[in-house]
C-alpha cells in the first residue's frame, strides 16, 4: 500500500521573510522615483488601520494591489527577479529556511501559499526550490491590462485552507501528518488543516491562539 506523502506548508511574509513583502516593494517605488503621492498617502492611511487590526488582510491586500490598474502584467514580470534578489532575499529569515531544509531532508513537499502575488514570488519558488505555489492571482481586462484587482480570492484566511487542501488531493497529502507556518491569525486556517502547525514571529492575536493550543513558537533566527 502506498504511503500517503507529508507536506511542509509557509506562508510568505513575515514567516519565510522577516519583512513584508508589499512594503519592500513600496519602499522599491519609493528609490526609483515610481511612487505615485496619492497612491502612498492611501496605502499609508490604510496601513494605520491595518496595524490596529480595523482593516483585514484581504482589505489591506486590495488596497494594494491598486497599484496595478491599467498596467502591463509583463512590465512587473521583467522586474521580479531584480525585486526579489535586491529586496527580498537579504531578508530571508535564517531559522525557517533551515526547517525547509529539515523539511526536505526528510523528503517532505514543500508548499508556498501566499496572499502576495504570483511574480513576486516565482523568483522565490525557483531559488528556493519549492514545489508549489499558491498564490494571489492579478486580474486582466480585455485588453490585457491589469485592473487592480485579484483574479479569484485574495489568498488569505480560508483561501489558504482550501489551497492545502487542494494540494493534499492533488499530490496524497496526509494533512494530520502535515506541517505548516505562519505569523498572522489571516493564516489560522492553514494553520488549523494540517497535524503539526507552527507560528513564527506570530502577531499578539496568534500568539495567543498558539499559547491556548500549546502551538510550537519560532523566531526568525
Amino acid at each position: 500500500m502506498k504511503r500517503s506523502a507529508i507536506a511542509a506548508f509557509f506562508d510568505f511574509d513575515q514567516t519565510l521573510i522577516e519583512v513584508e513583502s508589499g512594503h519592500m516593494g513600496i519602499r522599491m517605488l519609493r528609490e526609483r522615483g515610481m511612487l505615485p503621492l496619492g497612491y502612498f498617502l492611501k496605502v499609508w492611511s490604510a496601513n494605520v488601520l491595518y496595524q490596529w487590526q480595523w482593516l483585514s488582510e484581504a482589505g489591506m491586500a486590495r488596497i494594494l494591489l491598486t497599484y496595478y490598474r491599467h498596467r502591463r502584467l509583463s512590465d512587473f514580470e521583467a522586474t521580479a527577479e531584480d525585486f526579489y534578489l535586491t529586496y527580498l532575499k537579504p531578508h530571508l529569515a535564517p531559522r525557517i529556511l533551515d526547517r525547509l531544509e529539515e523539511h526536505r531532508r526528510a523528503g517532505h513537499l514543500l508548499v508556498l501559499i501566499s496572499g502576495s502575488v504570483r511574480y513576486m514570488l516565482e523568483p522565490v519558488v525557483r531559488d528556493l526550490g519549492l514545489d508549489r505555489l499558491f498564490c494571489t492571482e492579478l486580474e486582466e481586462d480585455t485588453d490585457g491590462l491589469l485592473t487592480g484587482r485579484s483574479r479569484g480570492a485574495i489568498c488569505v484566511d480560508r483561501a489558504k485552507q482550501a489551497c492545502a487542501n487542494q494540494f493534499a488531493q492533488e499530490a496524497g497529502v496526509d494533512l494530520d501528518a502535515s506541517f505548516a507556518y505562519g505569523n498572522h491569525p489571516a493564516d489560522l486556517p492553514m494553520l488549523e488543516a494540517v497535524g503539526h502547525p507552527h507560528v513564527v514571529a506570530p502577531t499578539r492575536a496568534l500568539a495567543r491562539i498558539a499559547a491556548r493550543r500549546s502551538w510550537p513558537v519560532l523566531s526568525f533566527r
